[in-house]
C-alpha cells in the first residue's frame, strides 16, 4: 500500500538518481494521466524498471505491456471483475455485433460509404486523375477539392494534419483497443538537404507521441528513401548485387559484420555490368544516412517506441536492408528488438532471406525484429523483369504469395516464441491473420505478448483488426499523418502501386451492412 503513496516529486528524485533515462520517460508519460491512474501506472512501470536494470536505456520492453495497461484502458472496463465474463470472439465466424459494438451507426455508415466508393475501380481512377491534374491546384478549386478530400478519403485513411487531430483519432482507436503507427508519408529524397529536412519532421513526429493518448502509439516508422538520397540507394544496391554475384569484389564502405542481404537464389539482373564504385561524396552521403537513422533510433529509444523500416521496390531494397541491418546490429539488444526491417512475401526469395538473417542474428545473440507484408510494387517489378527479359522476382500467383506469407509468418512466430525476436504481421487477408493467430496460440503467445503484433491500414480490414484485438492480440492501424496536400500525394502513390487493395473490402462491407440492417431493421446478423 505504501507504494501507492509515491508522488511525482519522489519520482523526480528517482529520475535524477537511480533511473535517469527510463524513469524520465515513465514520469513524463505518467503526468498526462488522471491522478488515480497515474499512481498505479507509475508504480507498475517503475517496478518493472527495477527488475530490468540492464535494459533501462531501452524501456519499451518494460513499459508497453498490454496486460499492465488493462487496469486503466477504457475499453477494458466491461471486462473487469464484477462486470461479467469477457467474450472472446470466434475467429472462424466473426460476430458482427461484438466486432462493432463500440462503433456508432453513424461511424459504420460513413465507413461503409467510403469503402463502397473505393471499391469502384473506374471512380477511383477518375479521382486519381483529378488529384494529379492541374485542376487540383486551380486557385478557385484547390480549397474545395481539399475540403472534399479531407472529409472522405483522407479522414478514412489518415490520423490528422497535426498532433491535436491525431490525438482525437488515436483516442477513438484506443477506445476500440486498437493502437496506431504514425506514418509521416515522407519518401524519395533527392539530396542531403531534403534528407535533413525529412529527419527533423520524423523526429518531431516521434516526440509528439508524448502528447498523444498514453499507449495509443505502438511503433514509429520510416522509409529509408526519406533520409538517404534515392540515387545513392540505387547505386549501392547495384554494387551489393554485383558483389553477391562476384564475391571477390571488395566494397570499402561495407561493414564486415553486417547481416546477410541475399539468398543464393536472389536475383541479380539489375546489375547487368560492373557498376562504378561509390565516389568520396557518395560514401560521405552514406555515412550521413546511417547517422540520420541512428538519430531516429536514439529518439525512439528514449520515447519507448520500436521502429519499423518500410520496404521499397527491388532496385533499392538491398541498400535499404544494408542500412536497416546496420542499425539493428547497433541498437537491438536485450530481449526486445528496437529496429524492425520488412520482408515482402511476394518475392520468391523472401523466405530464404528471412531464414538466413534469423540464423545469423540468433548465432550472434541479436534479437531480430521484422514486419511481414505481401508487397505493393507488383506492376513495377513485373514490368522491369519483362523489359530485361528475365523471370519476374514475384510469385506466379496470388495463392503462391499467400502460401509464402503464411510460411514466413509461421517460421518467424516459432523463432519469436523461442526468444529470438518479434514480428509485426501486416496483413489485410483474413485467412492469413487467422492462421497466424492460431499459430501464436499454439506457441503460447497471445494476450499482451510483445513478440507478436498485427497491423492493418486505418480504414481497411477493420473486421480483421477488431476480431484479433477482441481475441486478445495486439493490433495497430497504420496512420498516414500530416498536411492534406502532402499526405494525399502519398496516398495516390500507394493506390497506384496496389490497385487491388482498395477493392478488397468485400468482407468488411458485408459485415457492416448486416450490422446496420440489424440495428435499424431488426434483421438477423448471420
Amino acid at each position: 500500500m505504501a507504494a501507492r503513496r509515491i508522488g511525482i516529486g519522489s519520482l523526480r528524485k528517482l529520475q535524477r538518481h537511480r533511473f535517469p533515462i527510463a524513469a524520465a520517460a515513465v514520469v513524463d508519460r505518467a503526468v498526462l494521466l488522471p491522478a488515480q491512474d497515474r499512481r498505479a501506472e507509475v508504480f507498475d512501470r517503475l517496478g518493472n524498471l527495477a527488475k530490468n536494470r540492464q535494459s533501462l536505456c531501452y524501456h519499451y520492453s518494460t513499459s508497453a505491456r498490454i496486460d499492465d495497461a488493462d487496469s486503466f484502458h477504457p475499453a477494458f472496463e466491461d471486462d473487469a471483475s464484477g462486470g461479467g465474463t469477457a467474450v472472446t470472439p470466434d475467429l472462424e465466424r466473426p460476430n458482427a455485433e461484438l466486432l462493432f459494438s463500440r462503433m456508432s451507426s453513424g461511424e459504420l455508415l460513413k465507413t461503409l460509404l467510403n469503402l463502397q466508393v473505393m471499391a469502384c475501380g473506374p471512380l477511383v481512377d477518375v479521382g486519381i486523375k483529378v488529384l494529379k491534374s492541374p485542376v487540383a491546384n486551380h486557385r478557385f478549386l484547390k480549397k474545395p477539392i481539399e475540403w472534399c478530400v479531407k472529409r472522405t478519403i483522407y479522414s478514412h485513411f489518415c490520423a490528422g494534419e497535426n498532433a491535436a487531430e491525431a490525438s482525437r483519432t488515436l483516442q477513438k482507436l484506443w477506445e476500440l483497443r486498437l493502437r496506431g503507427v504514425l506514418d509521416s508519408g515522407l519518401e524519395d529524397a533527392a539530396d542531403n538537404a531534403s534528407c535533413d529536412e525529412n529527419l527533423q519532421q520524423l523526429l518531431a513526429t516521434i516526440r509528439e507521441t508524448i502528447a498523444l493518448p498514453h499507449g495509443s502509439v505502438s511503433y514509429a516508422c520510416v522509409k529509408i528513401t526519406a533520409i538517404a538520397p534515392l540515387s545513392l540507394l540505387e547505386k549501392m544496391s547495384l554494387l551489393l548485387r554485383w558483389q553477391h554475384r562476384n564475391p571477390e569484389v571488395e566494397l570499402p564502405w561495407k561493414q564486415q559484420d553486417g547481416l546477410p542481404l541475399f539468398a543464393p537464389e536472389s536475383p541479380t539482373y539489375h546489375a547487368q555490368t560492373e557498376p562504378e564504385p561509390l565516389t568520396r561524396e557518395e560514401e560521405s552521403n552514406l555515412v550521413l544516412a546511417l547517422e540520420r537513422l541512428s538519430k531516429l533510433c536514439e529518439c525512439c529509444e528514449l520515447q519507448g517506441l520500436p521502429l519499423l523500416v518500410d520496404a521499397e521496390y527491388t532496385s533499392v531494397q538491398p541498400a535499404i536492408d544494408y542500412i536497416t541491418y546496420t542499425a539493428a546490429v547497433k541498437f537491438n539488444r536485450g530481449s526486445q528488438p528496437l529496429v524492425h526491417g520488412t520482408i515482402q512475401a511476394y518475392l520468391k526469395d523472401s523466405l530464404s532471406r528471412l531464414e538466413m538473417v534469423v540464423h545469423e542474428t540468433t548465432k550472434r545473440g541479436i534479437p531480430f525484429g521484422v514486419k511481414l507484408v505481401r508487397g505493393a510494387y507488383l506492376s513495377r517489378e513485373t514490368a522491369l523483369a519483362k523489359v530485361l527479359g528475365v523471370p519476374s522476382p514475384i510469385h506466379a500467383s496470388i495463392q503462391d504469395t499467400h502460401r509464402c506469407y503464411d510460411r514466413c509468418a509461421a517460421f518467424m512466430l516459432e523463432q519469436a516464441s523461442r526468444g529470438h525476436g518479434s514480428i509485426v504481421l501486416a496483413t489485410h487477408n483474413f485467412e492469413s491473420g487467422k492462421a497466424a493467430a492460431h499459430k501464436s496460440e499454439e506457441l503460447g503467445m497471445r494476450r499482451g505478448d510483445l513478440r507478436v503484433h498485427f497491423a492493418q491500414l486505418k480504414g481497411m480490414a477493420d473486421g480483421l483488426s477488431l476480431s484479433l484485438v477482441q481475441a486478445g492480440f495486439q493490433v495497430s492501424k497504420y496512420l498516414p499523418f500530416g498536411p492534406v496536400p502532402r499526405v494525399i500525394q502519398y496516398l495516390i502513390r500507394r493506390a497506384e502501386e496496389n490497385r487491388g487493395l482498395l477493392g478488397n473490402s468485400r468482407d468488411d462491407r458485408r459485415w457492416i451492412s448486416k450490422e446496420l440492417a440489424a440495428r435499424w431493421f431488426g434483421l438477423p446478423r448471420n
